[in-house]
């Protein structure tokens, strides 16, 4: 026995074999020589080794670990005794083995010629007919030509295979069915062949359809003794490249695994192998063997072989290497019976392969990086760690996990772990796919074969990785650069949850209604002297204040007290109105989970809703079977009063809904939109008479209430005491009342009408209420204290809530409209409460907050140019989008007839006059009517009867095909997803991608959801049961040369980076076109916004009125028509796009007349 002991050994390769063999050397005491290219100059595993150089840099980043001249000047400059290949690259190079001979450096691995002999495919197929091993029918020689291959096929007989003859990995193999099929296939893999290993030789053989893949590991010295570690199950592959393996190879019969076990041996004795090496059959369903191949090298399975038989593969490699014998005491293993099992082991390989997109490996850099470990697991990684860039260069695989367990069963549960314990972030990679894979019973139960990836579709179904963090992350990122600068955040207390007593017993107004019925409580209203109240805080007030931006987070906190503190009261009313679109549009959250929750923390409160009419919770007509549907769902859900009314006080628009909610069994209010003023002696209609005439019509049609709706506090404290008196006097159901404070006349108003017998009135809780607001209960409630109508609320309880709410306006206050006291101009200008801080937030969106005081002005001459209309959304809608629009194009009631007559109006007001709102009292002025619609003639019945009904199957369809989420499986949860699309289908789309994009953004603190976090700021927020994200905002960097900021973050002490574009960089100038007005053939937008929609192409015929375009702006759409006859010339926008007032959005090739 021979025996030169190493004392520097090189590498020849990368990643994670290169770590694999540095660590078996470590241990035996052998210095570690790296090598690595320059595309690998970061990378973890040269930094493991205890000598790293650079390969030559010119090479490209494969060609540098090919470069067997450089290899030997790095071996030989630094005293290397020996070179180990690891696999792929120079491993089955037999010049390589040479040139380390040539060099008297010691190649790792067997000798050139045993590697010519066995490397090669065709070679071994030889040696294995002349050993006695059986190999599959085909040829055991290259082929040269095209016609030799296809000759020799047809002999064989289809389908056959095509192999490199030095190939692996998959690389140069080819499955082909036909002849016809042959030339393309054979010309791909000797093209394949050739890139990979410098060899274009293909051999062919028989293929065997669904064989198993099963290999034998081998060890032989240099003496002539060989022993085998027993077999492998490699079946589980893709395109001939193996994703999992398990040691033994269970399922195969003993009497098969004898024959392959022996076939080896003799093979290896025959060629005089030595080091290790792997023999490669295949079963077939017979249970035959056949010889494929030899690996004369290490393999990437070796894993599993070394953990069933205790044997490291790669220090015997080395120790062989040195000469030692099998039977040393170094090696020991002194015969092949000394060779034992102990279990099963899996391996599964982790790569940054993606399986949904046909397995492309994923590029980029890791962000998160979390392993698993514990009891039976190995893990051998070299590419994969947070921080780590993955290029595009080299191998996909990241890392092999390993599990051994005394069952193969008990493995499988231990891979299983271990792959769902694995975090990866920043690149897509295989995991899901593997856990499938192990998840499966034919895997389970060792059947599987070499299609087995490819016959099975459902591998390919995931459940998708939610990466709540990183999604959370970069939610707040975009937030802090591009909506709200990190450094400008102001400081906000915490939130403190209003206190009650959780022990004492409630009994509600809905405790009452339960009892009674609908009909039956409302009438013991009627005959009640107490004053009852309806809370509107959590729905009319937040809209008033702050654009109903109150997220459901802030207005749950109050729920479980206001169902204590509320119990006197007659409802809440807490959805509805403004609320359902405001929840999906800007605080991406669900109207229906608000409601849920809001149901569940106050189970003893009648919550009531805001309905409009045949609007439903929009600003258009529905189909009759969206009302319908939606108000059995909201009444099913937890709605218990439905309050509903008409923006024109059409009472025809009313029927359906009224009716509809009557036979769920709730309680239904009627109500009337009051405008103008009953005492004025000019008021000839909105007069007494007319509000006594619509209260009598919904009293008939079975409303068990009626409400004077006056939504922006036009109604006068002596007004409202004759209002009240008469209706009390004519109605035979409750009556009540609703005001605002806008004019600070809102307690005086309800104490009038308490006077005159009002049974229920409208207000908020104190810090929520006043201006554009509701008029205050604390106030009410202390003026009535000790009275006959005491409304029986505690003081003290209303100051509890009120507290609450003081310390949440401020993180709302961007919202608020900026009214900061009582204006009686509102009695001029007649604009609702809940409109103003939205039309104060449409202004501003616009670029025109100075410019406000004038749109008021406006807004009152465009309310009398619409005919003097009730304005209430949408009709008060129609009359802001009005007033803007005069504004932005220089109208006035004096020259719209004249300067108005050629342009694109926004599609509300163009609705308002087809009568898609429904008909004003006293009808439409006509000469507006025909400039606005252009030749459209206008309808004249209920809108809800022309519209065909909506499809709601195929809106489940489409939302299961475009927007999968796993609550869409519940039909009840589509079902209100459904409602939700044919009310806004765009808010809804645009809803489901932030969703996708950001996943629930719901439970974040709302000054954090608002404003993002201060440097240095910590918030916590809690992901499920138990789960929370403690999230810490570092620093955020310059922005680079392509916009990006990188943004540092701690979650749970672990440092996490995301990159956000900063679309404040973009060039402010406006560079786009304008449109000259003097050029007919020029079209110009009428207002700033956004492009919607392109409904023609350049070439497209128009007509003057066709619709071209959508511009959007805030909730203002604008359909742009044109205004020639002609041909699209240019189309100058794009979806998305934003645009100016008078950029030139298309041009027109004009017909001659």
């Amino acid at each position: 026995m021979q025996i030169k002991k190493f004392k520097k050994v090189l590498v020849a390769n990368r990643g994670e074999i290169a770590i694999r063999i540095f660590r078996a050397l470590n241990e035996l005491g052998i210095t570690t020589v790296g090598v690595f290219s320059k595309e690998d100059r970061y990378a973890l595993f040269r930094s493991k080794a205890d000598e790293s150089y650079q390969l030559n840099p010119d090479k490209g980043p494969i060609d540098a670990y090919l470069d067997i001249k450089t290899i030997i000047r790095i071996a030989k400059e630094k005293n290397v005794d020996a070179i180990h290949p690891g696999y792929g690259f120079l491993s089955e190079n037999p010049e390589f083995v040479d040139a380390c001979e040539r060099h008297g450096i010691t190649f790792i691995g067997p000798t050139s010629d045993i590697m010519r002999a066995m490397g090669d495919k065709i070679s071994s197929k030889q040696m294995a007919i002349q050993a006695d091993v059986p190999i599959i029918p085909g040829v055991d020689h290259a082929v040269h030509s095209e016609k030799e291959v296809i000759e020799i096929a047809e002999k064989v007989g289809y389908p056959v295979m095509l192999k490199a003859s030095n190939g692996g990995g998959g690389r140069g193999m080819r499955i082909v069915h036909t002849a016809e099929d042959m030339p393309k296939e054979y010309a791909e893999a000797r093209d394949e062949s050739k890139k990979a290993f410098g060899d274009d030789q293909i051999f062919i053989e028989k293929y065997l359809k669904s064989p198993k893949h099963i290999e034998v590991q081998i060890i032989g010295d240099n003496y002539g003794n060989v022993v085998h570690l027993y077999d492998r199950d490699c079946s589980v592959q893709r395109r001939h490249q193996k994703v999992v393996e398990y040691a033994p190879a269970f399922s195969i019969p003993e009497e098969t695994r004898q024959v392959i076990f022996d076939s080896s041996l003799r093979l290896a004795k025959t060629v005089g192998y030595r080091n290790a090496g792997t023999l490669e059959f295949l079963v077939d369903a017979d249970n035959n063997p056949y010889f494929i191949e030899m690996n004369p090298r290490i393999q990437v399975e070796h894993t599993v072989t070394e953990m069933v038989t205790g044997i490291d593969i790669v220090q015997t490699q080395i120790l062989v290497a040195q000469g030692y014998t099998l039977d040393s005491d170094e090696i020991q293993i002194p015969s092949q019976e000394s060779v034992e099992t102990t279990g099963y082991a899996i391996q599964t390989r982790i790569t940054t392969e993606d399986p949904s997109n046909n397995f492309l490996p994923d590029t980029g850099k890791i962000t998160v990086y979390r392993s698993g470990a514990g009891n039976g697991i190995r893990l051998d990684g070299g590419n994969a760690y947070a921080g780590a860039e993955i290029t595009p260069y080299y191998d996909s695989l990241l890392v092999k996990a390993c599990s051994h367990d005394r069952t193969f069963l008990g493995a499988v549960m231990k891979s299983t772990r271990v792959l769902k314990e694995t975090r990866i972030r920043g690149i897509k990679t295989n995991i899901p796919f593997l856990i499938n894979v192990l998840n499966h019973e034919t895997f389970k139960s060792g059947e599987c074969y070499t299609t087995f990836i490819e016959d099975t579709p459902e591998l390919f179904l995931f459940a998708a990785s939610q990466d709540r963090a990183t999604k959370i992350l970069e939610f707040l990122g975009n937030k802090m650069v591009n909506e709200q600068k990190a450094e400008e955040k102001p400081f906000f207390e915490d939130r403190v949850l209003p206190k009650y007593d959780k022990k004492k017993e409630i009994y509600g107004a809905r405790d009452e209604f339960l009892k009674l019925g609908a009909e039956g409580y409302t009438q013991k209203i009627l005959n009640d002297k107490k004053l009852y109240v309806t809370d509107t805080t959590m729905r009319d007030a937040q809209q008033s204040l702050m654009a109903t931006r109150m997220r459901t987070k802030d207005l749950a906190g109050a729920a479980k007290a206001s169902n204590q503190y509320m119990a006197n009261a007659f409802s809440m009313e807490a959805w509805g109105g403004a609320t359902y679109d405001t929840s999906y549009r800007f605080l991406k959250e669900s109207p229906w989970v608000r409601l849920a929750l809001l149901r569940e923390r106050m189970p003893n409160t009648l919550i009531q809703m805001l309905l409009r009419a045949s609007n439903a919770v929009g600003y258009k007509n529905y189909p009759d079977n969206v009302v319908t549907t939606f108000i059995e769902e909201a009444a099913s859900r937890g709605v218990d009063v439905f309050r509903i009314f008409d923006s024109l006080n059409w009472v025809e628009n009313m029927k359906l809904p009224i009716e509809t909610a009557l036979k769920t069994g709730k309680i239904v209010e009627g109500a009337i939109c009051y405008t103008g003023d009953i005492l004025n002696p000019d008021e000839t209609k909105y007069t007494l008479d007319y509000y006594v005439k619509k209260a009598k019509e919904l009293e008939s049609l079975g409303c068990h209430i009626f409400t004077i709706k006056d939504m922006a506090g036009l109604v006068k404290p002596y007004a409202a005491e004759k209002l009240i008196r008469t209706l009390k006097e004519e109605l035979n159901i409750p009556v009540n009342l609703h005001t605002h404070d806008s004019t600070g006349n809102g307690v005086s108003t309800l104490l009038k009408a308490a006077e005159a017998g009002v049974d229920i009135v409208d207000c908020a809780i104190g810090s929520m209420s006043s201006m554009t607001s509701n008029p205050s209960m604390n106030s009410l409630a202390e003026a009535l204290r000790g009275s006959e109508r005491d409304t029986g609320l505690v003081p003290d309880e209303l100051t509890e809530l009120s507290q609450y709410y003081e310390r949440l306006r401020p993180v709302y206050k961007q919202f608020e409209s900026g009214m900061d006291a009582p204006n009686t101009e509102i009695y001029k200008y007649e604009i609702p409460g809940g409109q103003y801080s939205n039309l104060l937030a449409q202004v501003k969106e616009m670029g025109a907050a100075e410019d406000f005081e004038e749109i008021k002005s406006l807004y009152k001459d465009a309310n009398d140019l619409l005919g003097n209309i009730v304005k209430v959304t949408p009709s008060s809608k129609v009359v802001g989008d009005f007033a803007i629009f005069m504004f932005k194009n220089g109208l006035t009631k004096e020259n719209i007839l004249t300067e108005g007559k050629g342009l694109s109006y926004p599609d509300s007001v163009v609705e308002y006059f087809e009568g898609m709102i429904g008909q004003p009292e006293g009808g439409f002025p006509k000469e507006l009517q025909d400039i606005v619609l252009k030749g459209k003639e206008p309808i004249t019945v209920r809108p809800g009867s022309l519209i065909p009904p909506e499809d709601f199957d195929q809106i489940k369809k489409g939302l299961k095909e475009f927007f999968y989420v796993d609550t869409m499986e519940d039909e009840k949860t589509l079902h209100r997803k459904a409602i939700s699309y044919a009310m806004y289908p765009k808010v809804y789309e645009d809803y489901c991608r932030h969703f996708e994009a950001y996943n629930d953004v719901t439970r974040l603190e709302s000054h954090v959801y608002f404003y993002g976090l201060r440097k240095g700021e910590e918030t916590t927020l809690t992901i499920g049961e138990g789960k929370d994200l403690i999230i810490k905002f570092v620093d955020m960097s310059e922005p680079d040369e392509n916009g990006y900021r990188l943004l540092e973050f701690e979650v749970n002490g672990s440092m996490r980076e995301v990159k956000i574009l900063d679309r404040n960089l973009e060039v402010k100038a406006d560079h786009r076109i304008k449109a000259d007005k003097s050029n007919s053939a020029h079209l110009g937008s009428t207002i700033p916004g956004t492009v919607g929609k392109v409904l023609v192409k350049e070439g497209d015929p128009v007509t003057v009125n066709m619709p071209l375009l959508t511009v959007e702006a805030m909730k203002m759409e604008t359909t742009v028509v044109s205004k020639v006859n002609g041909k699209v010339d240019k189309i100058y926008v794009k979806e998305g796009e934003q645009v100016n007032q008078e950029d030139l959005l298309v041009s027109f090739e004009i017909e001659e007349e």
